[in-house]
């Protein structure tokens, strides 16, 4: 358990602020008003986390294993996303769970995966190649 947290301590840290946000009262504001404003938010934090567990993920694994990231890198952050709809509407008064804050959680995460596998894992490749020594 502590070398997970210490190989995934940022995707830790996103897990824990959508936690937060997921369950907090948030004040009115002005982009209340922007229709879907939600959606766009709930995509974000997913795509962001998705985005974040392949850099970390990268950064300690030169080799992709596809059912971990299968696993832990897509389907446990749409179970977080459904969890946290049914945690909204079960114990907070003031939010409701959504079925579309769900699909917008998933199209997060998978755009995330895309991004994820295409560009950030490009990076890295090219690091690795850059930074090994030649003979």
């Amino acid at each position: 358990m502590i070398r997970f947290i210490s190989k995934y301590p940022l995707s830790l840290i996103v897990i824990a602020t959508i936690l937060f946000l997921s369950l907090f009262n948030p004040p009115q504001t002005k982009l209340d008003e922007i229709r879907n404003f939600d959606k766009i938010a709930h995509l974000c934090m997913y795509g962001g986390l998705e985005l974040v567990i392949w850099i970390e993920y990268l950064r300690h694994h030169s080799n992709l294993n596809w059912i971990k990231i299968l696993f832990l890198g897509i389907i446990a952050p749409i179970l977080l996303g459904g969890l946290m709809e049914i945690a909204q509407m079960t114990l907070t008064k003031e939010r409701s769970g959504d079925w579309a804050d769900l699909l917008a959680d998933a199209v997060g995460v998978v755009i995330g995966t895309i991004i994820g596998y295409f560009a950030i894992r490009t990076v890295f490749k090219k690091k690795n190649s850059t930074s090994s020594p030649r003979s």
